[in-house]
């Protein structure tokens, strides 16, 4: 299992804009969303690394800007990686998709996309998975639910 410390030296060296921030629960890193597939396709492939597993994929909405994050696990080191993506254009959110990389990723980006608006550049299969096409996009910050009232 790798320490926060080396982590860190081995993400920096393959992506050296990457920032670390102190005191989170998991070892985590920010990259830009140029590199993310870069990173993702190195943490996967790289036998130091060996992230194989994407725990998880989801966004937050920060009124200013979108985070995207996914949770990685090496099933064969045992550890642990928190990595995010700051997305500034809220109107045009777009990232690379990671379905190439790690096959879950259809489906944690789909349900993003439904639920945000994020766009996934060269997804197999960008659509909605649980709302009708012109609905809008809930867990957005400045939804405004027409229908029933709901304004968050």
């Amino acid at each position: 299992m790798l320490s926060r410390d080396e982590l860190k030296d081995i993400i920096t060296g393959f992506v050296p804009e990457a920032e670390f921030p102190e005191g989170t629960q998991l070892p985590e890193v920010i990259v830009p969303a140029a590199k993310l597939t870069e990173l993702m396709e190195k943490l996967k492939s790289d036998s130091k690394t060996s992230f194989n597993y994407l725990i998880s994929h989801t966004a937050v909405d920060f009124s200013t800007h979108f985070t995207l994050v996914y949770h990685l696990e090496s099933v064969e080191k045992r550890h642990l990686l928190v990595v995010k993506v700051k997305l500034e254009d809220r109107e045009n959110a777009s990232v690379d998709s990671l379905a190439a990389i790690f096959p879950t990723c259809n489906y944690f980006e789909r349900e993003v996309f439904d639920l945000f608006g994020i766009r996934y550049n060269n997804h197999p299969n960008l659509k909605r998975l649980f709302l009708e096409d012109d609905y809008g996009y809930p867990l957005r910050k400045d939804f405004r639910d027409e229908v029933n009232m709901i304004e968050r």
